[in-house]
């Protein structure tokens, strides 16, 4: 499975009192990783939007193992786990950048949805792109 890598900076208003990074700015982490994602694809979000598709997250889960603080930076690694008719499973591992330390794992399901929220077959409205898609989840590491 292809892995998408985006650097960022923990920025201190992503921190809570403690000093860490409150646990919802990863969900926000999680979509910059997606968008990447695309992005490294030559594609986006915005182009799926023209296309009259959207992607609702209809489940997520986080995990966290060690907190991010100010100032770290991290490496927010993205890579699809499955693709099924109208559904799309995004993985994520948030890393520190330094050493590697994982501080996070994740996962997203998506639908995938015309604008008034009825679930779409990717494979036959965007048969170019499903195949994309398709050769990032084939590939083995």
């Amino acid at each position: 499975m292809q892995w998408n890598d985006t650097y960022l900076r923990v920025r201190y208003q992503e921190t809570d009192q403690m000093g860490v990074v409150y646990h919802g700015n990863y969900y926000t982490w999680f979509e910059v990783g997606r968008s990447d994602f695309f992005r490294s694809l030559g594609y986006s979000y915005v182009l799926l939007e023209k296309e009259g598709i959207i992607m609702p997250i209809i489940s997520s889960y986080c995990e966290y193992k060690i907190p991010a603080k100010y100032d770290q930076e991290i490496l927010i690694r993205t890579r699809i786990n499955s693709i099924k008719g109208a559904r799309l499973e995004f993985n994520y591992q948030i890393l520190h950048k330094e050493d590697n330390a994982l501080l996070a794992t994740g996962k997203t399901i998506h639908a995938f949805a015309d604008k008034n929220m009825k679930p779409v077959n990717f494979k036959k409205t965007n048969p170019a792109l499903w195949i994309i898609l398709n050769k990032c989840t084939a590939e083995v590491f």
